[in-house]
C-alpha cells in the first residue's frame, strides 16, 4: 500500500512538473522552431527578450502596469480596510464586499464593462487603461491581506499609545502600519503576479496600441511558434517563484493563506 501511494505521488508531482521541465528544455533550442527534445543548446532565445526592440518594449510595458496597477490597488485598500477595522463601520462589510465583487466576476465581463467605460467617456488606447482596470480587477487581493494584517494588530497596543498621549497619526505610523505592512506586501506582490500575467483585460482596454507580453505573445503565435515564447514563460516562472519567497520571507504566508495559527 506504501509503494502504491508513493508510485501514485511520483505521477502527480511528475504530472504537475513535467509541463515546465519540457517549456524549460525547448527554451533553450539552438533551432528556431519549438521542438522536444531540444536540437541543440542556445540562450539566444533569452537575450532576445532584452534584445530585439519589440519583445523588450513589451517586457517594459508589462512590468511598468504591474507595478503602477498592483500600488494603485494597495493605495485604494490601505484606507478601506484601515476604516473599516478602526471604526467598526456599520458598511464596512458592505465596503469589503465591493472591494471583493470584481474578482469575483470572470476577467471577460470585467474586461467588457472597462471598454464600454473607457469608450463611453472617450478615452482609448491610453496605459492609464489598463493600470485602472487591473487595480480595481485586483484590489480584492490587497483588502483581504491587509484585513488580516489589521486583525492581528492587538488592540491594547493601540490604547497603551493613546494612553501616552500618542495621536491617531502617530498611533498609525508606529504601531498600526508596521504590523499591516508585510500583509499589504503580500497584497501588492499577488496583484503584480496577475497583472503581469493577465491577458483580456489588457487587450480589450487598450487593444494593440500598447503591448503586453501576454498580447505580444498571442501576436507572434500568428506568424508561428519561436523558442522566444518558451523563455517568456520560464522568465515569468522565475519572477513568480522570487515573488511568492518574498512574501513568505516577509510576510506571514501561512495565515494570508488561511492557515490556523
Amino acid at each position: 500500500m506504501k509503494g502504491l501511494r508513493s508510485i501514485y505521488l511520483a505521477l502527480f508531482a511528475l504530472y504537475l512538473v513535467g509541463p515546465i521541465l519540457v517549456i524549460a528544455a525547448v527554451s533553450f533550442n539552438a533551432k528556431k522552431f519549438l521542438a522536444f527534445p531540444p536540437r541543440g543548446f542556445s540562450f539566444r532565445w533569452y537575450i532576445e527578450v532584452f534584445v530585439a526592440n519589440d519583445w523588450f518594449t513589451a517586457l517594459k510595458n508589462s512590468l511598468f502596469i504591474a507595478f503602477a496597477s498592483a500600488s494603485l490597488s494597495v493605495l485604494i485598500a490601505m484606507p478601506v480596510a484601515y476604516f473599516a477595522w478602526r471604526y467598526g463601520l456599520r458598511y464596512a462589510k458592505a465596503l469589503l464586499a465591493l472591494g471583493v465583487a470584481p474578482f469575483i466576476l470572470p476577467p471577460v465581463i470585467m474586461a467588457l464593462a472597462f471598454l464600454l467605460f473607457f469608450t463611453g467617456i472617450g478615452v482609448n488606447g491610453l496605459m492609464i487603461n489598463v493600470i485602472i482596470a487591473h487595480a480595481v480587477f485586483l484590489l480584492a487581493l490587497p483588502l483581504v491581506t491587509i484585513s488580516l494584517g489589521l486583525e492581528s494588530v492587538d488592540r491594547s497596543l493601540i490604547e497603551a499609545s493613546q494612553t501616552m498621549g500618542a495621536s491617531n497619526a502617530v498611533v498609525f505610523r508606529t504601531v498600526i502600519l508596521p504590523i499591516a505592512a508585510p500583509f499589504a506586501f503580500a497584497g501588492f506582490a499577488f496583484c503584480f503576479v496577475l497583472s503581469l500575467n493577465e491577458y483580456i483585460i489588457a487587450l480589450m482596454t487598450v487593444g494593440f496600441s500598447v503591448e503586453t507580453l501576454p498580447i505580444k505573445i498571442f501576436n507572434a503565435l500568428r506568424y508561428g511558434y519561436t523558442p522566444v515564447i518558451a523563455s517568456i514563460a520560464v522568465i515569468f516562472m522565475v519572477i513568480n517563484i522570487l515573488i511568492f519567497a518574498l512574501i513568505a520571507r516577509f510576510s506571514n504566508l501561512a495565515r494570508i493563506l488561511g492557515a490556523m495559527e
